[in-house]
């Protein structure tokens, strides 16, 4: 059993800029790709999108996969960014786009890491996966696992580079899922995507994202281009508050993937805002807690909330909650007693747990008691 408390949210008050007048939204633009799409990187909000689960093959936009498992591996301790690893005959023999690592030199993991972001490189990408995998297949294992984790239900790795394989498949949806993961767990990691140029071994190459140059609002992500995949291309952007994440698959030129891609996030820009309307661990109500000491639980959201929207319509917004009416201790920090829905008219455009954010233990036996008895009579 729930009850329903309106919330009276000054966050709703934020950004006078979006209080003018709402205007039709235009469809978005005709672009020459064969799937894409453009998400809200902080809402999740898809502001637009066409085959957007089409499995295509996704190339060297792989190895963003490839650097989120790695990313993790670092995060749990089990790798370093200063530790040696040995590069293979497989890792130098690797063809397609490389950073020149040499057989059986040591290269750092952090060096690896830049080589395969910025320079795109294959031979960076199958040493980094020997390394911590063990194999490229054990590490092709991880990262299907991770992909499942993420919800990448139309995705498939067969290895870690990107190279032509029928079972080797993924999608924008999948992709912009990837990508939105990357940015918001790793931020630490994710700026040196936007780096524009990278020496190794004496050889200096440039990021193949022309965005980088051409666009000040771009800082990253990703490439990609084989024959059957055509000229890929992930790209996000920040102005304001906002950050969009574009994703546009079978292009048909490099000219053409970065058209396509500032075209979209012309669109999101212009045309959508996005407000956090609550903050992570900020409390939104108080409730009762039956049997515990203390007796009171704050209940808040666990993550931001962010919504997105079309320009115009926050004065449109209304937010409630849908609380659970009996909560009893002992309370675990985290746990869902709830709901936080916000609307537009009668649709609700996002919905966030209304967690606990204390623990409450089990009080002593006469609170127990005393509770037990009133609540016979609720």
């Amino acid at each position: 059993m729930t009850i329903v408390v309106r919330l009276l949210a000054a966050a709703l008050c934020l950004l006078p800029a979006l209080a003018a007048a709402a205007a039709p939204v235009p469809p978005p633009p005709q672009v020459a790709a064969r799937a894409w799409l453009l998400m809200d990187a902080h809402s999740g909000r898809v502001l637009a999108e066409k085959n957007a689960d089409r499995r295509m093959a996704p190339a060297s936009l792989t190895k963003l996969m490839t650097a989120y498992a790695v990313f993790h591996e670092l995060k749990n301790g089990s790798v370093t960014l200063d530790e040696p690893v040995l590069v293979s005959k497989k890792a130098w023999k690797m063809g397609g786009s490389r950073m020149f690592i040499e057989v059986g030199k040591r290269v750092p993991v952090k060096e690896l890491l830049l080589g395969m972001i910025v320079q795109s490189g294959n031979d960076a990408s199958i040493a980094l996966a020997e390394h911590v995998g063990g194999s490229e297949e054990a590490f092709v294992a991880l990262m299907n696992e991770h992909a499942r984790a993420l919800g990448m239900d139309n995705t498939h790795f067969a290895n870690a580079t990107g190279w032509p394989h029928k079972d080797h498949y993924s999608t924008a949806r999948d992709l912009a899922r990837l990508t939105r993961a990357l940015i918001t767990e790793f931020p630490e990691y994710y700026k040196w995507y936007r780096i524009k140029e990278y020496t190794y071994n004496g050889i200096r190459q440039s990021n193949r994202n022309r965005l980088l140059w051409l666009d000040d609002r771009v800082d990253g992500v990703k490439t990609g281009h084989t024959e059957s995949a055509g000229y890929c291309l992930i790209t996000s952007a920040v102005k304001g508050d906002m950050r969009l994440i574009s994703v546009v698959l079978g292009t048909r030129s490099e000219e053409a993937r970065v058209s396509v891609s500032r075209a979209l996030l012309n669109y999101g820009f212009r045309f959508y805002d996005t407000v956090r309307l609550y903050a992570a661990g900020e409390e939104l109500t108080r409730m009762r807690a039956w049997k515990g000491e203390p007796g009171e639980l704050p209940l808040g959201l666990a993550e931001d909330f962010y919504v997105t929207l079309p320009r115009g319509q926050r004065k449109r917004l209304k937010a409630h909650m849908q609380v659970d009416r009996l909560i009893e201790a002992p309370i675990e920090k985290g746990r869902a007693y709830g709901m936080v829905q916000v609307k537009v008219g009668d649709e609700v455009v996002a919905e966030r747990p209304l967690v606990a954010l204390m623990d409450v233990p089990a009080g002593g036996l006469w609170r127990r008691m005393v509770d037990s008895i009133v609540l016979l009579f609720q």
